[in-house]
């Protein structure tokens, strides 16, 4: 009796999680009078396909190409720089190394909009707002780096640290340990915190509104803001964009959501 109760209010929660996700869908495929009527309707009586409009007449492909650029170079700056960041937390334990790793956690308490400013400034005082793909990679890389660390760490944290002495007592020097012992046994981990940072860095909204000037260079978050209007929104067209933007997103997240949860699971138990 206890499992079957945990399980309806597991499955109730996760119907409350998703119906918002569903809302969306729905109202993507509603006329616009469809959409205020009273009482709601849960199921479209006139159904409207307008993704092919939508995506030609917003220029979505545009927006999308600039967000999957910004995440591919968050990411590779993110593993590039994290990864061995994470190999040292994990295996030298001093009170320097506890101070650094408190250090990194409290980095990812500090919200994007509070940092948002001194970058802008920053970045305009050395002239890289010539280049604002650039500068929001680079002010995103800072703000996800923090997480990286923390949860590849715990993937380094898992590998016994008897293999990689092993391979120095082989010969191996530390670096080479690292890159062929370490890595290859931590490379799954590596590849969800990585995905977990891209989805994360696609979504980017804040840096990309703040420091791109260029309609042609901005994300697909703020393109969206392209329905809004002084007096009126279309809130058809604007579930139908966030419909095609979200659906990848959600199909990458199902076919790697158990690698994703073992990723984030791993080095909590020993």
């Amino acid at each position: 009796m206890k499992r079957y109760i945990l399980l309806i209010i597991g499955l109730a929660m996760t119907a409350i999680y998703l119906f918002p996700l569903y809302w969306m869908y729905l109202t993507a495929l509603k006329s616009s009078t469809e959409i205020f009527q009273y009482p709601p309707t849960f199921w479209p009586a006139d159904t409207q396909w307008n993704f092919l409009e939508v995506w030609k007449s917003r220029g979505m492909g545009r927006y999308i190409w600039n967000s999957l650029l910004i995440a591919v170079g968050v990411t590779i700056l993110a593993t590039t720089l994290g990864t061995g960041c994470a190999y040292v937390l994990s295996r030298v334990r001093n009170v320097w190394i506890e101070i650094a790793l408190f250090a990194i956690l409290m980095m990812q308490v500090l919200p994007s909009s509070l940092m948002v400013t001194p970058i802008f400034v920053m970045f305009n005082q050395i002239g890289l707002l010539a280049s604002p793909r650039i500068a929001v990679i680079l002010a995103q890389t800072a703000k996800v780096l923090p997480l990286y660390i923390v949860l590849c760490r715990a993937t380094f944290v898992q590998v016994p640290r008897e293999l990689e002495e092993a391979a120095l007592v082989d010969g191996s020097s530390r670096i080479g340990a690292f890159f062929h012992i370490m890595l290859p046994l931590a490379r799954n981990g590596i590849l969800v915190t990585s995905v977990l940072i891209f989805l994360q860095s696609f979504g980017e909204y804040v840096y990309a509104r703040s420091l791109i000037a260029k309609n042609e260079l901005q994300t697909a978050t703020v393109g969206l803001q392209t329905f809004m209007g002084p007096n009126a929104n279309d809130w058809n067209g604007i579930m139908t964009y966030a419909a095609i933007y979200v659906t990848p997103i959600l199909i990458v997240f199902m076919l790697l959501q158990r690698r994703i949860v073992s990723g984030l699971t791993a080095g909590a138990l020993k």
